[in-house]
């Protein structure tokens, strides 16, 4: 999922306090639902750019995701690509809803970027695959959180923006665990478990000492 340098640069720096489904600026021949407000699925340049990034994105998470599951050594890395693969399959099934109902088509396959990573992937050592996987992950997830910050802050579909508010703590959760997996096959951090901040701080289960 390529993001040019210049346009990254630009969405960090562009706060996300739009009114979701009211940006300061709408497209011509926008539908309105009232004076001011875009009709649903109405979306502007933003939005359509969003979906597509996004979308090659999660089609990349599921493919390297498999890919870890059976390859990566470490137990926690493979307990993380499980997570990517469920997480992100259902998140490109809704998103694939949203994109369908705003009438956006989606990429199906690996874009040239991506394509790339996974062949590095597949030559990578066993010894060394544990580690460019997860470095991979931290810089994937980095691109998705700036692309939902853009999306809430600059697009005009509501249900797009309200998906992206909603996703965007799930990714920052991946991305925290990505940088802490990093850290371990690095060789700079202790076994972690492949559990989110707000999971964490759940009571444990009966009959287990696991927080979940």
């Amino acid at each position: 999922m390529r993001i040019p340098l210049i346009l990254a640069a630009f969405l960090v720096a562009t706060p996300a306090t739009a009114q979701i489904g009211n940006p300061a600026g709408v497209a011509p021949g926008t539908q309105e639902a009232a004076p001011g407000e875009p009709a649903p699925h109405q979306t502007n340049t933003e939005d359509r750019l969003f979906v597509r990034l996004l979308a090659a994105g999660g089609v990349a998470e599921v493919d390297f995701g498999r890919l870890a599951e059976g390859k990566a050594r470490s137990q926690p890395v493979k307990d993380f690509a499980q997570r990517m693969v469920a997480d992100h399959t259902k998140a490109n099934r809704e998103l694939e809803r949203l994109a369908k109902a705003a009438q956006i088509p989606l990429p199906s396959q690996l874009d040239p970027e991506d394509k790339r990573m996974r062949s590095t992937l597949d030559n990578v050592s066993a010894d060394a695959f544990d580690l460019a996987y997860m470095q991979g992950q931290v810089i994937d997830h980095q691109k998705a959180v700036v692309l939902l910050i853009w999306e809430i802050g600059q697009g005009q579909d509501a249900p797009l923006q309200q998906w992206a508010a909603a996703t965007l703590p799930i990714v920052l959760g991946h991305l925290e665990m990505a940088k802490a997996l990093v850290a371990e096959a690095s060789g700079q951090g202790a076994l972690i478990s492949i559990q989110t901040p707000a999971e964490r701080a759940l009571p444990p289960r009966q009959g287990s000492g696991v927080p979940k």
